[in-house]
């Protein structure tokens, strides 16, 4: 005989279970004789329920019922309550009869069954799989009882029913009290007042009653401790102190369960340390930490149980005492119940002490959506009268429906409202219908009173007499005497619009008398199907509550629903955040600064919140921003004379933390500015100033400085103003300002000035914001060289909720990213081909998830993995955009408490990934690959070649450029800027002002066959152009102009010019023609102050034109012209400045006054000549002649569109365009350099004629336009022509602005 045995769900921490099955691992039913076996029927003789024990071969070799059906049942008595640790099935010996799965009940009165729960839901047992087999399966909750039942639900398929079975535990013993509403337990104190730092209560409860205090003790100094009933709901409410003035709150409260009125035994324990309190409620424990800052409870003369003592404060007063029974009553080591017993404690308020639990009168009904229940009552009556009550979470069902001599009568639940319908037939239809109460789906039991007799009905709720609805019937009615409750009898019956009651009901009246259950179940009256009588099945699904990060949870009968609406986070559970973690991962998805919500540990408890996020071309910074004004004066010292500055920020130190700890550096700027205020003194000195950072450490060092270092950065530097102090502000003198980089210190939380009470005494502190560069855990990477390679994490922690991200980039086609090999707990992520596979355990079961991408996964490119699985659901996430989902089993969610080992790659024998992994992180917690693979053959850490998957994000022909951690983008042979290579690169250009670009003789054929390779414009030697690419963007409202001209060594060049009408005009002369070769636009006015752009392409003789967003023009040279631009010399933009034989109609015609207005981007082949003349950084050979102020006013509308901020959920408010303004170059090249030769007094008179002269030739060529309006605005207070355009151009306005918040930053 091949005897299998299965161990069933182990979930106990190791040491309980050795501690169970040291003490608690008695056969309970093996001794017990045949009458302690019960069932629903017996197949034949010697198939008996006293023959169902495990192992045994007597009479049939076990138990099977007559019916092979869902009705039957065994029940063993254990004698007395006894605790159950777990069970064990066989079939029926040398059969074909064998329980595959079943369900566990028990009682201690075989009346009010509960059955077994576990992950929330009834729990259905794996059971036999053939005759002899052994399963076993340890209860993850003991079971206390005298009862159990064995309900079979499916069997062998070749036989019937058949079970052998054995229940492991032991005796358990405890004293019970009967509370009956009046009696109150006071327990005394040895002394008067009790002082107490730690508290161990313990007791068990059983009750029907909602309400009722279970515990109380309070103090003369405020001080409470109160357990209790409030809506079948624990409440637990503890001061530890509130102080006199109410600065300081204590109180604090915390609920815990449902559904405890249910008549069933609930255990509490509750811990307490200082203010460290655990509060469990049947095996669930809630942790938490008091308000306030006090550490002992000071109770006075005595705690009491079941209700309030006499002593109690008249404001404690209004709740009721409780009803019911408790049992293994503790107080801090003191066996309360005990105590009663040996009659050592004030019980003189019960009026009948008795040490056993009454039964309850009241036996519930359970109805499923296939249930019924019909019952008889009187027929021919002219009174109709049906009570009951009944709890359910469904807001519609069927409750009652009954029919009439002459129509029918029908009580039901309609959107949490008791309805009732009356339709009578011999009156043309006539139908009355009537309504009462509201949100009656709450789970709370609710009682409905139906009367209908002479000529009116009458509707009660809840038994409020005062809230009766009333209404007249115009004819007597005439009962049928038959009553159907639950409504699924009528699934065929068209009459009724209600669904099938799914719920409890007890306490069933019919013509105002009590029916009788159990005769029911006997079969002596009425009928039903499918309903359990003596059992109230219901369940919380939301206690505890499985929404996740304060989701709010609702629930009907079957399941339960999440709403996320403002957490943050999203999902069946809301378990997901909606944010990304970091500045970092936004910039790779192609974002530009700005303000954003980031969520640095995804699923993990700290909130998202709100950065700003600033990406320069080369790294990304994090932004924090406090609420301390620049240069905040110093005031109100107090009495020991420290003027104490509060700096606060829009965000918790744990969300400071998940930026700084992943942050490659941080820094924040802080200045002291002073007048007779010293700042810390000497090197060995008390400081006068200090400040607090993170965790409240003090600290005495200043911007510039580090740590244990007590001196200023000038002290460092050693430039101090004294040199004999180490601060500028020791000296009373100037200003003392720098960086704070420690970043573990950071940020500056509080600053205490001490030196501000002498006479003339003055300080002023700026404290920046803190900025963060990077974020390691994005680009926290491992390299896999081998497919037998792993990396062992030996500590990943299995949760209800499990959610596992990663991006991975491979040239493989298969491989194994990440397995958990824990015995109990399966999880595995794999690459087949083109698509990831999710596979995990959920109890017995395997759920499997794929995902098929319709591109390779191999390419080399990064790609991104999300999976989670949750209570509800299993998804598969790639690349945020292909996606599975799959509901996930209802049973085996059991949060899992141990640790398990997982396996980055592949430990089982199976083929390792190949390839780049990074930034993976579980739960809310990234991996440290990097670390790990350095001590890991076969793992490298680090991962090289991401341009392959961001490099698209470099717009405008920028390049992108491969860094450790990332990518950046070269905007070096582009006229953009930007860490995109998409911000525009402009200016503005005042009368007479002109930028010269030169290609020297060595110069330029290198610099244009730079771009050969960059932008396919084939250049030959001795750069004679055979084809060239001009683009740019301008507006203006002044004309005649010269906009770009592109001179040679020989006479060819290029022109693109505005007329007087202001049309354009584009000027070839590449030699070979009598007059240049012109193309002119006269179709529209592009001197009208708005943004155009000009794109002109020649190849040979073919000349394309694109003006804005008009189709491409093509035009063609004359067969007499030459097609190559020989020897290209320089570039002008604005005006002509230019030595040798020039077009004298360009001169003529178009050089004066020059160009006012803007250029931007402008571009020739590889050359930006304008970005060359902006960027003093370039070393170029380009010169400006007068005014030239950075502005992008000249932009045309971006090349590429950015995502609108309404459809994108992360970016808050625009970021702003940015303007690269800086203040010493616009006050620098006002002036022709070549006046720089002359000296003094002269040089001063040339600035000034120069000044008038410009104003009085804008004057002369004055148009209207916004330029020249904007600048008669503000000119009177300028000091120069330029200045005014400055003050008055918005976007000069906006430039400063911009300026001035980077300057304060």
């Amino acid at each position: 005989v091949l005897t299998t045995v299965t161990m069933g769900i182990k979930l106990y921490h190791w040491p309980l279970m050795m501690s169970i099955r040291g003490k608690c691992e008695d056969s309970l039913a093996t001794p017990l004789p045949y009458s302690s076996f019960t069932s629903s029927s017996v197949y034949a003789r010697g198939y008996g329920a006293g023959y169902a024990k495990l192992n045994r071969k007597q009479g049939a070799g076990g138990w099977s019922p007559l019916d092979t059906d869902r009705y039957q049942w065994l029940q063993v008595d254990l004698g007395s309550r006894k605790q159950v640790v777990s069970i064990v099935t066989q079939g029926r010996y040398s059969s074909s009869d064998w329980t595959s799965k079943y369900r566990l009940l028990y009682s201690d009165t075989q009346k009010n069954w509960r059955p077994y729960l576990q992950d929330g839901n009834i729990w259905t047992f794996e059971g036999n799989v053939n005759s002899e087999g052994v399963v076993r399966h340890e209860l993850q909750h003991a079971i206390l009882a005298r009862y159990i039942r064995f309900i079979p639900l499916d069997w062998s398929r070749e036989g019937r029913i058949g079970v052998r079975l054995e229940l492991y535990g032991c005796s358990y013993w405890a004293d019970v009290i009967s509370f009956d509403g009046q009696g109150v337990i006071s327990y005394r104190f040895r002394s008067k007042k009790m002082k107490i730092v730690k508290d161990v209560i313990s007791l068990k409860f059983r009750t029907t009653a909602r309400d009722g205090v279970l515990l109380h003790g309070e103090g003369q100094q405020g001080d409470y401790i109160s357990l209790e009933l409030r809506r079948a709901r624990l409440q637990l409410s503890i001061n530890l102190g509130s102080n006199q003035y109410g600065s300081i709150q204590g109180h604090t409260s915390v609920i815990s369960g449902s559904l405890l009125d249910d008549d069933h035994w609930h255990s509490v324990v509750i811990e307490r340390y200082r203010r460290n309190v655990n509060f469990t409620l049947d095996h669930h424990t809630q942790q938490f930490r008091t308000n306030g800052e006090f550490d002992h409870l000071d109770l006075d003369y005595e705690i009491s149980f079941g209700g309030l003592p006499v002593s109690a404060k008249p404001s404690s007063g209004g709740r009721e005492n409780f009803v019911g029974c408790m049992e293994g009553i503790t107080y801090n080591g003191d066996n309360i119940t005990n105590l009663v017993r040996r009659k050592k404690v004030d019980t003189s308020s019960f009026r009948n002490l008795t040490f056993s639990c009454t039964e309850s009168n009241s036996s519930p009904v359970f109805f499923n959506s296939t249930s019924f229940l019909r019952l008889p009552g009187q027929s021919d009556s002219d009174t109709l009268s049906v009570s009951l009550s009944f709890r359910t979470w469904n807001p519609n069902g069927l409750l009652m429906f009954t029919a009439l001599a002459d129509g029918w009568v029908e009580v039901g639940l309609t959107e949490g409202k008791v309805t009732v319908y009356m339709n009578v037939t011999q009156r043309k239809n006539t139908r009355i219908d009537i309504s009462s109460g509201s949100g009656l789906n709450d789970g709370q039991w609710h009682s409905v009173h139906l009367n209908a007799l002479e000529n009116y009905a009458m509707l009660t709720v809840d038994g409020d007499e005062a809230s009766t609805v009333r209404t007249a019937i115009p004819i007597q009615i005439q009962t049928g005497g038959t009553y159907y409750f639950g409504g699924y009898f009528m699934h065929t019956n068209t009459r009724s619009s209600q669904r099938s009651f799914q719920g409890c009901m007890q306490m069933i009246h019919i013509d105002d008398h009590l029916v009788d259950l159990r005769a029911v179940e006997q079969g002596h009256i009425g009928t039903f199907e499918n309903v359990s009588l003596d059992m109230c099945a219901i369940i919380d699904r939301c206690v505890p509550n499985h929404c996740e990060h304060t989701g709010r949870c609702s629930q009907t009968w079957d399941t339960f629903s999440c709403n996320c609406s403002g957490t943050g986070y999203t999902g069946a559970t809301c378990h997901t955040s909606m944010y990304q973690q970091s500045c970092e991962e936004y910039k790779h998805q192609g974002k530009n600064s700005g303000s954003y919500w980031i969520d640095p540990d995804g699923s993990g408890s700290i909130a998202p919140f709100r950065v700003n996020c600033d990406m320069t071309e080369d790294n990304v910074w994090t932004t924090l921003k406090n609420n301390l004004s620049p240069q905040t004066s110093v005031t109100s010292a107090d009495q020991e004379g420290k003027a104490v500055l509060q700096i606060t920020y829009n965000v918790t130190d744990e969300q400071v933390l998940s930026v700084t700890g992943s942050a490659e550096s941080c820094e924040q700027y802080v200045a002291y500015a002073c007048r007779m205020s010293r700042l810390l003194n000497t090197p060995d000195g008390v400081p006068f100033t200090w400040w607090v950072g993170r965790a409240n450490e003090r600290h005495s060092y200043w911007g510039g400085s580090g740590p244990g270092i007590q001196k200023c950065s000038c002290g460092i530097e050693h430039n101090c103003t004294d040199p004999k102090h180490y601060c500028n502000c020791d000296a009373d003198l100037k200003e003392d300002a720098g960086l704070l980089v420690y970043k573990d210190h950071l940020p500056v939380r509080q600053v205490v000035v001490g030196d501000t009470s002498r006479a003339g005494s003055e300080a002023k502190v700026t404290i920046g914001p803190l900025k963060c560069l990077g974020d390691r855990n994005y680009w926290n990477a491992a390299s896999f060289t081998s497919p037998a390679s792993y990396l062992h994490f030996p500590s990943f922690r299995g949760e209800t909720s499990t959610d596992i991200s990663f991006y991975f980039k491979t040239s493989s086609t298969h491989g194994v990213f990440l397995e958990n090999l824990g015995t109990t707990d399966f999880l595995h992520i794999e690459l087949r081909g083109s698509v990831i596979l999710f596979s995990f355990d959920v109890g017995s079961e395997r759920v499997e998830l794929s995902v098929r991408s319709p591109v390779p996964l191999n390419n080399d490119q990064w790609h991104r993995v999300e999976a989670e699985k949750n209570i509800k659901e299993a998804v598969l996430q790639l690349n945020g955009q292909y996606r599975e989902f799959r509901p996930s089993p209802p049973q085996g969610h059991t949060r899992l408490e141990f640790y398990s080992e997982l396996y980055v790659g592949a430990s089982s024998g199976q083929r390792g990934f190949l390839g780049c992994m990074r930034a993976l992180k579980i739960n809310g917690a990234t991996f440290d690959l990097e670390e790990r693979a350095k001590v890991t053959p076969g793992v490298n850490p680090g991962c090289q070649g991401h341009c392959s998957s961001y490099g698209m994000h470099c717009r405008n022909g920028g390049k992108c450029v491969e860094q450790y951690n990332g990518y950046s983008c070269d905007c070096s042979l582009t006229a953009y800027d930007g860490p995109y290579c998409t911000d525009d690169v402009g200016g503005y250009f005042e009368t007479g002002t002109l930028v010269r670009y030169d290609f020297l003789p060595e110069v330029g054929p290198f610099a244009l066959r730079e771009v050969n390779s960059l932008s396919g414009v084939s250049v030959p030697s001795e750069a004679n152009l055979t084809q060239e690419e001009l683009v740019f963007s301008f507006s203006t409202s002044s004309t005649p102009s010269i906009l770009v001209y592109i001179s040679s060594r020989t006479q060819d060049y290029l022109a693109v010019v505005l007329r007087h009408n202001g049309t354009l005009q584009v000027r070839y002369s590449l030699g070979g023609l009598i007059e240049p070769y012109t193309i002119d636009v006269d179709h529209r006015n592009m001197a009208n102050g708005q943004p155009h752009s000009v794109n002109i392409t020649r190849n040979l003789r073919e000349i394309r034109l694109q003006l804005d967003h008009y189709p491409v023009s093509t035009y063609t040279l004359p067969e007499t012209s030459d097609t190559q631009f020989n020897l290209v010399k320089s570039i002008f933009l604005g005006k002509v400045f230019e030595t040798g034989q020039i077009d004298p109609i360009i001169i003529e015609r178009y050089n004066t006054p020059g160009f006012v207005g803007c250029l931007s981007r402008v571009q020739f082949n590889s050359v930006a000549p304008l970005k060359a003349a902006l960027r003093s950084g370039l070393s170029t050979p380009v010169s400006t002649h007068g005014i030239l102020v950075p502005s992008n006013c000249g932009a045309s509308p971006l090349t590429i569109s950015p995502m609108a901020s309404a459809s994108d959920p992360w970016h808050i408010e625009a970021a702003g365009a940015v303007f690269p303004f800086n203040e010493d170059k616009a006050s620098d090249g006002g002036v022709d350099r070549n006046s720089a030769i002359i000296g003094g007094i002269i040089s001063m008179v040339i600035f000034t004629v120069l000044c008038i002269m410009v104003f009085v030739i804008r004057h002369m060529f004055r148009h209207k336009g916004s330029y020249h309006t904007n600048e008669a605005k503000g000119a009177e207070s300028a000091d120069c022509a330029d200045a005014a355009i400055i003050v008055n151009d918005p976007a000069f306005t906006e430039t400063i602005d911009e300026s001035k918040k980077e300057w304060f930053i």
